[in-house]
């Protein structure tokens, strides 16, 4: 039996967003768990489907030890702050002091991480962490699909694992399988590895693996590992993260570094022929809504996919474009998840369900939001925002999202939560009354990760360009530090 440390750290950094992850960003629990430290990882991860959850689970299934250390969550924003930073180290260099004799280590990371004192947060977090467990003990770390990889985090790194799938089903098995990858190396194993980053950057709508190209390249991914071969990961990168290394990029662990190298150049040369691939169509509102209401019907909605404004890459939740956009189509049947506006749900709380409050809707929380939509609005439902979710991605999640309420007017239908989640998974909407299969047109504000629940449901998907952080469209974006074009 090993005794095994297991940490997480996880925060999707978007440079071009003006809010910041502060420290209680990390400690309170929004979709995610808040903070947990040493002891209190086991019970706070417990029925996730977080990669920290699958290594728990895994092994307690082999036999090890787990020793609990650190595992903390902010929703994307801005930069972290420099003291969050700091704080959230001390946490962990403290537990892994007080941990006693370590025989390999296991981490959660996202690798798009960014502070407002280093370009990359998760190759500082791994050089400190190196530093402080020295060479020979084994680190092996599951990473985002959404990772900019960094030589300096691969340096650090004996192997490390990219989630395979984008919306993200297979977080909690990519734990599992680096308990099981860890086994030769607490037997003396070791890997040649071989990184590739690409010259390009891909947009997040068109990076899913449900659809092509990204679909079969990842396949050839999968189908390239074995035998020489130890793992080959593919990760489509950060692209609103302006640092050096935003980049999708090949990470190849092989026996030995010509298998490394030959892996990871043909996934290389086949990613970089699939560039012209990688784009679609970006409705505006407007446009979007009248085909939608042409379209959609209860049973078979339309799904419309508020991508700029979603809180998963970065955005605030709360503008109100699409919004915008129904209300003027008088878009009777429509529903629009999630607005974070803890004022209006604090009104509608205060004013009980049946009643019309006067407050403005939306806009409120930074330049990207756009303008507050005017009531009245009449309380549908009220909520307090503890939802179990149901779907693939969030399932068996214990969300926390703070007061929440239905709003209406003119037939359309809006909830509203106190704290930013992007819209994925239809628990949410249950929570406030709402089934989303009999809506005849859904707003997700969301990028991609809605495909693993409401997918199945839509009638047709539309990707909105409307206001938000989280630009689609690469071209309109004028990096600093990121030299490599948009596909």
């Amino acid at each position: 039996m090993a005794r095994i440390g297991i940490a997480g750290l996880q925060h999707e950094t978007n440079t071009f967003a003006d809010s910041r992850a502060r420290f209680c960003d990390f400690v309170l629990a929004d979709a995610w768990p808040g903070l947990l430290w040493r002891g209190d990882l086991p019970a706070g991860l417990q029925g996730t489907q977080l990669p920290a959850a699958g290594m728990l689970q895994a092994l307690q299934a082999a036999g090890h030890e787990a020793v609990p250390l650190l595992w903390g969550n902010a929703n994307p924003s801005g930069p972290v702050t420099e003291d969050a930073f700091e704080a959230l180290w001390w946490l962990f260099e403290r537990a892994l002091a007080e941990a006693g004799p370590l025989d390999a280590l296991l981490l959660e990371l996202h690798g798009a991480m960014v502070t407002e004192h280093l370009p990359s947060g998760d190759s500082e977090w791994l050089r400190r962490t190196r530093e402080r467990v020295g060479e020979r003990l084994p680190i092996v770390a599951v990473l985002d699909f959404h990772a900019n990889l960094t030589p300096a985090m691969a340096d650090q790194l004996d192997l490390a694992l990219v989630y395979r799938t984008y919306p993200h089903t297979d977080t909690a098995q990519c734990g599992r399988e680096a308990v099981h990858q860890l086994a030769p190396l607490l037997a003396g194993a070791r890997y040649a590895r071989a990184l590739r980053q690409l010259p390009f950057l891909i947009p997040l709508p068109w990076q899913s693996t449900l659809a092509s190209p990204m679909r079969e390249l990842m396949a050839q991914a999968v189908a390239a590992s074995g035998g020489e071969v130890v793992h080959v990961s593919l990760a489509g990168g950060f692209p609103m993260a302006d640092v050096p290394d935003s980049a999708p990029s090949v990470l190849v662990y092989a026996h030995d570094q010509a298998a490394a190298d030959r892996a990871a150049d043909t996934l290389t040369q086949a990613v970089q022929a699939a560039r012209s691939q990688f784009g679609g169509r970006l409705w505006p509102p407007g446009d979007a809504v009248a085909h939608a209401l042409a379209v959609g019907r209860p049973g078979a909605p339309v799904v419309l996919a508020d991508t700029q404004d979603n809180p998963g890459g970065g955005g605030d939740g709360d503008s109100t474009g699409v919004l915008q956009a129904l209300l003027q189509a008088r878009a009777a049947g429509a529903c629009l998840g999630l607005l974070c506006d803890p004022e209006a749900a604090a009104a509608a709380h205060a004013a009980g369900v049946g009643a019309w409050i006067s407050v403005a809707l939306g806009g409120k929380r930074g330049r990207h939001s756009g303008e507050p939509v005017a009531g009245p609005w009449r309380v549908e439902a009220l909520g307090d925002g503890r939802i179990l979710g149901t779907g693939p991605f969030y399932g068996g999640s214990q969300m926390a999202l703070g007061a929440m309420a239905r709003l209406s007017q003119h037939g359309v239908q809006v909830l509203v939560s106190s704290r930013k989640q992007q819209a994925a998974d239809q628990a949410m909407f249950r929570h406030l009354g709402i089934e989303p299969a009999q809506c005849a047109l859904l707003a997700l504000k969301s990028s991609v990760h809605f495909r693993a629940d409401f997918g199945p449901l839509a009638a047709e998907v539309l990707v909105v360009e409307s206001e938000g952080a989280n630009i689609a469209d690469l071209h309109r974006l004028h990096y600093r530090h990121c030299t490599r074009p948009p596909a």
